[in-house]
């Protein structure tokens, strides 16, 4: 690992201060579980780190407009597990849960887990083009192993995808990410907070240069917490990223027709994919597979694959149709304790 400078401050106005003083490369560090990796593979040199683990950014409360403030340091264990997110957001309980693996769940952040870097095997493989480390070098993936790969989305620069399912969830919530920097605090919809490779693959975010991550507001969503389901396709039951992963939610009346829906998927493109369009065609009308395989069909409109990966549009499509009937027939909360974890 290279050598590089730590900085330690108590509040955010100096953490950003110590960003905005750092001559060359720097990084906030919370849990650093995806940026130590990076570091320790080369993939990413920093010449300083700036450790915000004391800047008091690990609440989590419920906020003036009905819905709930996750702090952007608080752990995605204790987040999961939190009583007011497992009653009201079970969908987002069930997508943390659902990824990587209790050690790194108790160390991770929810504002890291945001900022999570592509686990395409290209761009941890330093001795190979990628778009992404070294802009203009080309793709690697494009023609190469594409099993894991994007089937929307996707340009000629990058067919990465993004690897976290808690912020599948958070797309199908219709979250706001709360930053802040020495311009003074802004909000970022969820849906403008991940980009589309383009022609900037390399730009995973719309954060601006200086910004930190405070806190994500979570909507009101009881209407959803009865029928929601997180869905996750993978090679192995645990610590493995989606092939194709599914958040869906609805809000059925009485009368059994859909008043409200929300789908997003994961594993699939660059960022979480999420289409209100599609989403509509469900509304007022009968809860059945039919209507779930409509959605399905929209949802995957120019989906593409790159030969290896095109399993991933059947699979998509089953899955979504899945989700849509299991959460159709209520939520399942889980109750397990997993040993070792945050309750």
């Amino acid at each position: 690992m290279n050598a590089f400078d730590y900085a330690v401050p108590q509040s955010p106005d100096s953490a950003l201060a110590e960003i905005a003083k750092a001559t060359g490369s720097s990084r906030f560090i919370a849990g650093g579980t995806n940026l130590i990796d990076l570091m320790k593979e080369n993939v990413l040199r920093v010449g300083k780190l700036v450790d915000i683990n004391h800047l008091g950014l690990d609440g989590i409360e419920s906020n003036d407009a009905g819905g709930l403030t996750l702090g952007a340091l608080a752990r995605n264990a204790d987040t999961a597990y939190h009583p007011v997110v497992r009653e009201r957001y079970p969908l987002l309980s069930a997508a943390i849960l659902a990824g990587a693996s209790p050690q790194i769940r108790n160390m991770a952040s929810n504002g890291g887990n945001l900022l999570q870097r592509t686990r395409c095997l290209y761009f941890y493989d330093t001795a190979t083009p990628c778009n992404k480390r070294q802009p203009g070098s080309g793709c690697s993936a494009i023609g190469g192993l594409t099993r894991q790969h994007a089937i929307l989305g996707a340009s000629e620069h990058c067919i990465a995808t993004h690897s976290s399912d808690m912020c599948v969830a958070l797309a199908a919530l219709g979250a706001v990410v709360r930053v802040q920097s020495a311009a003074g605090p802004r909000h970022i919809a969820f849906a403008d907070f991940h980009r589309l490779p383009g022609e900037q693959p390399e730009v995973d975010t719309t954060l601006q240069p200086g910004e930190l991550i405070t806190h994500i507001e979570l909507p009101p969503a009881d209407r959803f917490k009865g029928h929601s389901a997180y869905l996750k396709l993978r090679d192995r039951a645990s610590y493995a990223f989606a092939l194709v992963s599914v958040a869906a939610a609805l809000d059925v009346g009485e009368d059994g027709l859909v008043r409200a829906v929300r789908v997003a998927l994961g594993g699939v493109a660059h960022k979480p994919w999420r289409d209100p369009v599609a989403e509509a065609m469900l509304v007022g009308q009968p809860a059945t597979e039919a209507g779930f395989q409509s959605v399905a069909d929209s949802l995957l409109q120019g989906a593409r694959g790159q030969g290896v990966n095109d399993f991933k549009i059947p699979m998509a499509r089953r899955a979504i149709v899945r989700a849509l009937s299991v959460a159709v027939q209520g939520t399942v909360v889980q109750q397990e304790h997993i040993e070792g974890e945050s309750a």
